[in-house]
Parts: structure tokens; C-alpha cells; sequence
């Protein structure tokens, strides 16, 4: 692959996608990056709750659960942060050029079959018609992994290359890669 097949395309010149992948690129992350990391701090306290605190998987609801417990068994919710997060991937993605762009892809594209899994849980919930005969909404990989410990696994497999893409992003600079728009790199 060649260096100019992960370029960012020229955008529409101040427009507010133009804007947030130029001059809000970095602000635009950071929020960006805390919505990702309190979706994670749920996950992880839902961990703690049933493998450290010994707790029944349905009384294991996160933080928000705990006060909010129909937040944790409302497809609706979880399908909209699904959406949320390939939304933010995808509008944030005009600010990302060279190797991190190609991780951004890489997240964009685990972030599509997430999203896709999420729709399927939504439609099931819908429609009363489940997977595979079961008496709830499954996903496909849940058919071969506990919800619990599959999405701890997808907000990793989202994450990692994520954070990587980032990382790499803060980086570079207009002398390193003149096609670089926002101001995202590290000042030293």
C-alpha cells in the first residue's frame, strides 16, 4: 500500500467536519477518547462485580446499572453507543493521515462489525425472534463467548488499535507529513 492511499482526502474547505478534523481535531479526540473510556470503566466494574465481588451475572450492572438498572438490559443502549462510537470513527477519521490512519481503519472496521452485532441484538429485542432458538437477544460470537467476557474482548479489540492510531497521530507533524491538517502533534 502506498503512502498516499492512506492520505486524508481534501476536505470542503470550512465545513464543521473540515473544522473538527483540522482545528478541533485534538479536542475532538479527547472527548472522543473519554466517552471511550467510561464505557470501559462499565465493563470493568461489571468485571470486578462478578469476578472479584463474587456477584450473580444480573446483579452485575456497571456503574450506571446499579441506580439505572434497565440501562443494562435496554438494547436500545447499547445499540446507541455502538452507533455513537462508528459515528465518532468515522467523522473523526479526515484528521488521521499516514500509519495512523491505516489503525484508525483498522478500528473503524472492528467498530463495523461491533455495530453490526449490536443491530442484530437490537432487531432480536425488537422482534422476539432470537438466534439460534435462545430466549434472548444473541449475537453471533455470543454463541461461542459469555456477553459478559465477548465485550470485554470487543472494546479491547476496539481500543488497542485505537489508542495506537492516536498515539502514532500525536507524532507526526506538517514537516514530517505535509498532508498532516490538524494541530494533534505532541509540541516538544
Amino acid at each position: 500500500m502506498t503512502a498516499s492511499a492512506t492520505q486524508a482526502p481534501p476536505s470542503r474547505q470550512g465545513g464543521a467536519l473540515d473544522t473538527l478534523n483540522t482545528r478541533l481535531h485534538k479536542v475532538g479526540l479527547r472527548v472522543f477518547l473519554v466517552i471511550v473510556l467510561a464505557h470501559w470503566a462499565e465493563h470493568l466494574v461489571q468485571a470486578m462485580q462478578i469476578y472479584i465481588l463474587g456477584w450473580p451475572v444480573p446483579e452485575a450492572r456497571g456503574v450506571l446499572g446499579i441506580p439505572f438498572p434497565w440501562l443494562v438490559t435496554s438494547e436500545w443502549m447499547h445499540y446507541g453507543y455502538a452507533l455513537v462510537m462508528l459515528v465518532g470513527f468515522i467523522v473523526l477519521r479526515p484528521g488521521f493521515t499516514g500509519k495512523s490512519r491505516t489503525w484508525w481503519n483498522v478500528t473503524l472496521g472492528i467498530q463495523v462489525w461491533h455495530h453490526f452485532e449490536h443491530l442484530l441484538l437490537l432487531l432480536q429485542a425488537l422482534t422476539g425472534a432470537y438466534l439460534a432458538g435462545n430466549a434472548v437477544p444473541t449475537s453471533i460470537i455470543q454463541l461461542f463467548a459469555p456477553r459478559v467476557e465477548l465485550h470485554l474482548f470487543y472494546n479491547a479489540l476496539v481500543t488497542i488499535p485505537m489508542v495506537v492510531a492516536m498515539v502514532l497521530h500525536t507524532r507526526i507533524s506538517k514537516e514530517d507529513d505535509p498532508s498532516v491538517r490538524c494541530t494533534c502533534a505532541l509540541q516538544a
